[in-house]
């Protein structure tokens, strides 16, 4: 039986070892402390769960959902972008309901990308930019995101033949894994390279709540941006609802029906009991997530202190739940990562799984509770270098 050639595309998982190490010490008794998923250990708040449990009683939502979204969850997006960002948009045409914004990123170029064609990924990043790509015959081309270009993409950097064959270009901003922000003037930038050269640009603002100085702007907040862009938006971080599968993207109306095509013909939706809930957290955001935020910043002052004071570098926090910090001279990102499981018990992901300009780096999610925190401060000031 032979796999398909897009499946043999996928590289193989970078962190079967650390995941085989960390086994190896649960099983030792070892009080391992997991810093390795971005999965927050907040569980979501009451009052969005009480909404979800009234919505499982309607016998109407126990039917197949609308494919685009229940009309309620789409108006509290667009009230949302609204009233956060300044931006409107059609709640009929210029929004779509998705089951998390992995499935929406994975799934749109479908809509778009020949084979042959190009799409801009930076590195390091979510794998999953770099997949869709593969998944639809496209040529994944990597923009590296070092600390000395401030971890934005250098589009003057890009070849014009590679230019001129670009069908998408990724962003993430604020970004996983390095926790960078994107100005307005880089969004500016972006938006002329795109409708010069006729390529789509598709943010990826998951983080964009989860912020600790100035909230972070939304691509559309620059003019010309809603001609060739799309965004999405995930409810996962900000409301710590991982588990729940909902968010949305949002722009240009060509980009959301096309999205919205392609997943009519693949999902059925999202379960209306739980766009009800959505609908209410987007409603209520302004109330129920600053006490996440402060928790997660709590968390991140911690930790940063420490490890300032024992001298490593860093991307001072400004949004997201990770820390990305430089390994210490003379090993490599894996090479780290296993030396913390196996001599202090911490599990970190290693900044080259993330791409090749993540070697060098490592990063920490903020996804346990203080008292955790301060064991692993302990542990590392322990740990022999």
């Amino acid at each position: 039986m032979e796999f398909s050639e897009r499946l043999k595309k996928i590289p193989p998982y970078l962190f079967v070892e650390l995941d085989r190490l960390k086994q190896k010490k649960l099983e030792e008794g070892v009080d391992v402390i997991d810093l390795g998923v971005g999965d927050p250990d907040i569980p979501t708040p009451s009052e969005i769960v009480e909404v979800a449990k009234k919505a499982l009683e309607k016998p109407e939502n126990h039917r197949y959902p609308s494919n685009k979204g229940a009309f309620i969850f789409r108006k509290a997006c667009v009230e949302y972008m609204e009233r956060r960002f300044g931006v409107s948009f059609d709640p009929e045409k210029e929004v779509v309901a998705l089951i998390g914004s992995k499935e929406g990123i994975a799934h749109f170029p479908i809509a778009f990308v020949n084979p042959g064609d190009v799409v801009l990924c930076p590195e390091p990043a979510y794998p999953v930019y770099k997949l869709g790509a593969v998944f639809t015959d496209g040529e994944p081309y990597f923009l590296p995101l070092t600390w000395e270009n401030g971890f934005f993409p250098e589009l003057s950097k890009v070849p014009e033949e590679v230019l001129r064959k670009t069908k998408i270009l990724w962003l993430n901003y604020p970004n996983n894994p390095t926790g960078a922000v994107a100005t307005k003037e880089q969004f500016k930038e972006v938006i002329e390279f795109a409708r010069k050269y006729d390529f789509i640009v598709a943010h990826d603002a998951a983080y964009v709540e989860l912020y600790f100085e100035e909230p972070p702007i939304s691509i559309f907040e620059v003019e010309g941006a809603k001609d060739v862009a799309i965004e999405f938006h995930s409810l996962s971080k900000t409301f710590c609802m991982t588990g729940w599968r909902i968010a949305f993207a949002v722009g240009n109306e060509k980009l959301v029906s096309a999205l919205a095509k392609v997943k009519s013909n693949i999902d059925s939706g999202v379960f209306t009991a739980v766009q009800e809930a959505g609908a209410y957290a987007l409603n209520n955001l302004e109330r129920l997530v600053p006490p996440l935020r402060e928790v997660f910043k709590k968390r991140g002052e911690l930790l940063s202190k420490e490890l300032k004071a024992l001298g490593y570098e860093f991307l001072p926090l400004k949004a997201t739940f990770y820390l990305w910090v430089k390994t210490p001279k003379g090993l490599s990102s894996q090479e780290f990562c296993k030396k913390l499981i196996e001599e202090a018990g911490i599990v970190v992901t290693p900044g080259s799984g993330f791409g090749p300009s993540g070697e060098g780096y490592f990063r920490i999610a903020l996804t346990v509770e203080e008292e955790s925190l301060k064991k692993v401060a302990k542990r590392l000031r322990e740990l022999k270098m």
